[in-house]
């Protein structure tokens, strides 16, 4: 095994804390082992001395407890992605989607280009092929252990899917089912760029949404394991503001000019669960979102020049977006919509959710155009304008306002069609509604879908 993980190029950054290239010591450890010390001679040089010496920390004991050390590692990787069947098929498969190099980077969202680097791709694949087909019969005779057979042949514990990644799982388990089919090179090569055209490579390519953190002086992006499942038709009503959405969505992962958007209006109307229904609905095309909050603002532009280079479309996500007077993190936002000097990529939009229609509070002294006294800003109708400034720079704003009472009655009835426990008759469903309503907080979306749950629950 550690012939052939060294000879690996450009998959060869595994990173030295792999289970692959621990592993790939481990065996070749075992074979120093089983040459000099189960196949050892009374009669030695000088140099096996020597080296015999530096390899004195080699045993079967030592080799049998760096061996199940791997093994938990592999196994609480299998855990955290939902792995089952050939977990160390399962491994292989996620190593080669998420290794960023040279040649994934080009396939990604684009597939097979012409070009030397396949050369060198078809080489590694070939060692993959390998790795896959790995007899570890020899090692687990000499050792005593069944630990590879046993994840060679793995029956997960059933769990609930949010209980792991459910997304980056059925598309490891699906994709690695194809690779054992897989008769050569030619065969990993195949479906692996179409893996990459499809998806893309690395964290982007297998997850939806994604949430920023600092790490020391660094920004980093890390995936969001299980997002909301949600789709546009979930949302009952709205239907103008919906297809607003789509047509700026569906203009930007075409490639087409496309604006920024803020959705506004009353809380509890669906805003933020649009945008999360369109992240899930064009994912398979490409569509990326990374939630930011209102205090990492003057990280943004380190994030879009993180993102800028990659094949995808990204949505820049905030949610409940508002500033108070004394707050000054829009001034970030502003700078990078449009009027900073460097131009925001074409693969990069911003979407956002406020309850306010201007975003920033506005006072009656706002409006007021001169203020008179020590410390004042004179012409008050400037400051306002400078707030303003903000929304103007959403190229699509979309009111989504409270439903009167019919339409709150219409999204009850619906809501109940999908729950077969729920046996009112709609007569009885909107009596029922209308006393939940008062006491929760008045008539929106929200309200509605708090109520279908509570009789769902309640059945």
């Amino acid at each position: 095994m550690y012939k052939q993980v060294s000879k690996l190029i450009v998959y060869r950054d595994l990173g030295e804390d792999s289970i692959l290239k621990q592993l790939a010591d481990i065996f070749e450890d075992f074979d120093w082992y089983k040459d000099n010390v189960l196949g050892s001679s009374s009669a030695f040089s000088a140099s096996k001395l020597e080296e015999m010496k530096d390899k004195k920390h080699i045993s079967k004991e030592s080799l049998i407890t760096r061996i199940y050390g791997e093994i938990k590692r592999l196994l609480d990787l299998a855990t955290d992605y939902g792995f089952d069947d050939n977990l160390w098929h399962n491994y292989l498969t996620f190593v080669m989607m998420t290794n960023e190099n040279s040649f994934t980077l080009t396939s990604e969202k684009i597939g097979a280009n012409e070009g030397s680097v396949n050369h060198f791709a078809k080489n590694d694949f070939k060692i993959f092929k390998a790795l896959f087909d790995y007899n570890f019969y020899e090692i687990e005779k000499e050792l005593g252990i069944d630990c590879f057979s046993t994840i060679s042949s793995y029956k997960a514990i059933g769990k609930k899917e949010r209980m792991y990644n459910y997304n980056v799982s059925s598309k490891v388990r699906a994709l690695s089912k194809r690779l054992e089919k897989c008769e050569d090179e030619e065969g990993f090569f195949q479906e692996m760029t179409k893996f990459y055209a499809d998806y893309g490579v690395g964290m982007f390519g297998l997850n939806k949404a994604f949430r920023i953190r600092n790490v020391g002086e660094q920004v980093d992006i890390y995936p969001i394991n299980n997002t909301e499942n949600v789709i546009l038709n979930d949302l009952v009503g709205y239907e103008i503001q919906k297809k607003k959405l789509i047509d700026n969505t569906e203009a930007f992962v075409e490639g087409k000019p496309a604006n920024n958007c803020l959705l506004f209006g009353d809380s509890g109307t669906g805003k933020s669960t649009c945008i999360k229904a369109v992240i899930n609905e064009y994912y398979d095309r490409g569509l990326r979102m990374i939630e930011i909050y209102k205090h990492q603002f003057k990280d943004l532009s380190t994030v879009i020049s993180m993102v800028k280079n990659r094949n995808y479309r990204f949505i820049i996500y905030m949610d409940d977006l508002s500033f108070e007077e004394f707050e000054i993190e829009y001034k970030f936002l502003k700078a990078v919509i449009e009027g900073g000097v460097e131009t925001k990529p074409d693969n990069v939009l911003i979407y956002a959710t406020s309850n306010r229609r201007h975003l920033i509070k506005e006072t009656w002294n706002d409006r007021n155009d001169l203020e008179h006294g020590d410390g004042g800003e004179l012409h008050r109708s400037d400051t306002m304008q400078e707030k303003l400034s903000l929304v103007n720079r959403f190229g699509v704003t979309i009111n989504f306002s409270r439903p009167n009472q019919k339409e709150y009655f219409h999204i009850v009835t619906e809501l109940a069609k999908k729950e077969p426990a729920i046996t009112l008759s709609e007569e009885e469903l909107c009596a029922e509604a209308n006393k939940w309503e008062l006491s929760h907080g008045g008539i929106s979306g929200r309200t509605a879908q708090q109520f279908i749950n509570y009789l769902a629950g309640k059945a």
